[in-house]
């Protein structure tokens, strides 16, 4: 698989079947939580997404008090916006950074923008308008957005000047996305409302050959509301909204485990890149419903 290194707890070769039902298990790792930031009354207080600018800012997008959020690695909110209903949040290749809006469902419709993470006060403004129904968002190489749909099927791609690529979302006939992340030339995507909690991996360039890359629920009683997820030490870290579990998959064998249990709806989990000194080999932050914002350290 292009552009994986594999790597995690269970290396092995990448042409391994995967195990595509297996309950999860403890991770050998051990892992700490602390809090970086205090959040406020649950779901009142939702933080839905994060994502690190790579100059030493760390954006957060807090759902239900529609604005955008910097903050620097000591914890200091320094920047604050208005954006209605934030949700996915993602560095693009031009140094920019990209927020879905109207993901809160009282906003009446959504898109993409754009702000500078280096102005002294951001202003956003709209790449992709008129879209419903939207959450979670990823960036390709070429600028090509990515964004996925929680009662929908088809995830969305929209070319860099924002024009559709309704091919493409039709080859990618996956119902109810939630996460999204490339990897190489794969992009992958947790499902949320499914009772098997499904990720699945989505060939850039043929989305029509999407398969499944394992199942981390056993039972529809464990369905876990699988959230965002990122890539971490050569595996997947996928968000368990309902299950408040951060799950570790290896993306070439399907196996996978619990890497950190007992969080309040964890909704997107990312790795900490030029934050300070915050370690992206041992370190993973995460955003929750709850409005927490959490450091994970692994190890």
């Amino acid at each position: 698989m292009a552009g994986l290194a594999l790597g995690g707890p269970w290396a092995t070769s990448a042409t391994a079947a995967p195990s595509r039902a297996a309950a999860p298990v403890s991770c050998p790792e051990r892992a700490s939580v602390e809090v970086f930031r205090e959040g406020g009354i649950p779901l009142l207080d939702w933080r839905e997404n994060m994502e690190f600018d790579g100059r030493g800012r760390l954006w957060v997008s807090h759902v239900t008090k529609h604005r955008v959020e910097g903050y620097a690695a000591d914890g200091r909110l320094t920047a604050s916006f208005p954006v209605p209903g934030p949700g996915g949040i993602r560095r693009g290749p031009d140094g920019k950074m990209y927020v879905n809006f109207g993901v809160n469902p009282l906003t009446p419709h959504g898109g993409i923008m754009r702000f500078d993470p280096n102005a002294d006060r951001p202003e956003p403004e709209k790449v992709v308008d008129g879209v419903t129904g939207i959450n979670g968002l990823a960036i390709d190489a070429a600028g090509n957005f990515y964004v996925s749909r929680e009662l929908a099927t088809g995830i969305l791609k929209f070319r860099p000047d924002g024009t559709r690529d309704e091919e493409w979302t039709k080859k990618a006939n996956v119902f109810g996305t939630n996460g999204l992340e490339i990897i190489g030339d794969q992009l992958y995507a947790s499902v949320l409302l499914n009772t098997a909690s499904p990720v699945v991996r989505i060939p850039l360039n043929d989305p029509a050959h999407h398969t499944t890359v394992a199942n981390l629920s056993t039972n529809p009683l464990d369905i876990k509301f699988l959230d965002d997820l990122t890539s971490f030490g050569g595996d997947l870290v996928v968000a368990g909204f309902r299950s408040g579990e951060l799950l570790r998959l290896n993306p070439a064998t399907g196996r996978s485990c619990v890497l950190v249990s007992g969080l309040r709806m964890p909704t997107s989990v990312r790795v900490p890149h030029a934050f300070g000194s915050h370690d992206p080999q041992r370190e993973l932050f995460v955003v929750e419903a709850s409005g927490r914002i959490l450091k994970v350290r692994i190890g």
